[in-house]
């Protein structure tokens, strides 16, 4: 559902996606019951922490397509016209519970993010083209030295999609749940026992600048592990970092070929890959080329984009997005067929991404969203419902 956002700006782009991917999921008929205007999300503080918290729901109100925030009664507020250089953001923040305590408010129907963060509030600014979201990639960001986390979610006429996400980075944990029709309640999100300080011990155990992409404060304080395309931008990590994988699948589908079914509920409509020097053509089963992929880069991997760039149609963005999966999860060259769904196979190879190894090792349901298209399969940490009674965010202990 949720594709990687701007690293820049909420959200044209990632917006539309993320609607049209709910949109696809299920579509609204006479049969639904109607979604409120806003629904009540409960935030629950089991952090453990003693800093205040500040929480903000910031995106696009699906209504009229305006981006702005909602305050604690779900009422939304646009955005006034930024600037360049930017200037600041309204103060958008609501007082989060302190620990041990909960804090209901009320979410509008928006495509956007909840962020919290601990002990500071967040710096937003607005330039001529929206808003600018921290971006602790760069050193000079005014948010580097915050802790703090965000959580994705589109609320429309067909329902809720709230998930946890580590796209970006993975830091401060949290669970997100919703409360259905039906009154029963499924949640997604929560770090095994041990599972925070285990993720950044294995990080640290990496070898080959995995290791630095974690980020902490001048006391010692861990912030955040940055995903590893950031990595690529700032040096932790080598192009190079994906290039042996890459090779022996290129050399495999020189030779044999690359089956991908992209669609679950339609396992007749197959493409099939086949390498011919630096490209891999895809074939309908007509045998007419539908597409091709060049060779790709880490980054490309990574981030799920460039040379495995994902439009929104029926053809390639399905089977790129499948390709991506299948590079990240290291599953391309024991399994000719894609998507491979069997967790077994997942992250076997010593060249892999290892972020995103790590962080679903920890997961106590294995779930998340560690790379952009981590929803091949179902590996996704997400709740849905087409009557959301409630949605909730779960503040989770660091230990």
């Amino acid at each position: 559902m949720l594709r990687k956002l701007s690293r820049r700006l909420l959200v044209p782009a990632a917006a539309a996606a993320l609607l049209a991917g709910a949109l696809a999921i299920h579509s609204p008929s006479s049969a639904d019951a109607a979604v409120p205007d806003t629904i009540p999300l409960k935030l629950t503080n089991n952090s453990g922490r003693g800093e205040p918290v500040y929480v903000y729901t910031l995106g696009t109100l699906l209504s009229t397509g305006q981006q702005g925030w909602a305050d604690a009664n779900g009422a939304f507020h646009a955005w006034p016209a930024g600037g360049n250089p930017p200037t600041p953001a309204p103060d958008a923040s609501i007082a989060g519970p302190a620990a041990g305590q909960s804090k209901t408010i009320r979410i509008p129907k928006f495509s956007g993010r909840i962020y919290f963060s601990y002990g500071q509030k967040l710096v937003f600014k607005l330039t001529t083209g929206g808003l600018v979201q921290p971006a602790v990639q760069n050193p000079s960001d005014p948010n580097r030295d915050i802790l703090f986390n965000w959580s994705e979610y589109t609320l429309n006429d067909s329902g809720l999609w709230l998930n946890s996400t580590q796209v970006d980075m993975f830091s401060a944990p949290y669970a997100v749940g919703v409360q259905r029709s039906d009154g029963s309640t499924v949640s997604t999100g929560h770090l095994k026992s041990g599972g925070y300080n285990g993720f950044f011990s294995a990080l640290r155990g990496q070898s080959g600048g995995w290791a630095k992409l974690i980020q902490t404060r001048s006391d010692g304080t861990v912030l955040r592990a940055l995903a590893p395309g950031y990595g690529l931008e700032n040096g932790a990590l080598p192009a190079s970092v994906m290039d042996d994988y890459v090779n022996r699948v290129w050399q495999k589908y020189a030779t044999s070929t690359l089956t991908v079914t992209p669609f679950a509920d339609q396992p007749n409509t197959k493409y099939y890959g086949k390498v011919s020097g630096n490209v891999m053509n895809f074939t309908n089963s007509s045998g007419a080329v539908v597409t091709s992929f060049q060779k790709p880069d880490a980054d490309s991997i990574f981030g799920c984009h460039k040379l495995l760039d994902a439009p929104n149609d029926q053809v390639r963005g399905p089977i790129s997005r499948t390709l991506c999966a299948g590079f990240n999860r290291s599953t391309l060259l024991v399994n000719a067929n894609q998507p491979d769904t069997s967790t077994a196979d997942f992250y076997q190879d010593a060249v892999t991404n290892q972020y995103a190894r790590n962080i679903h090792a920890q997961m106590a349901d294995g779930k998340a969203y560690a790379f952009a298209f981590d929803d091949v399969g179902n590996q996704e940490s997400l709740v849905h419902d087409a009557g959301p009674q409630q949605a909730y965010l779960t503040l989770d202990p660091f230990n």
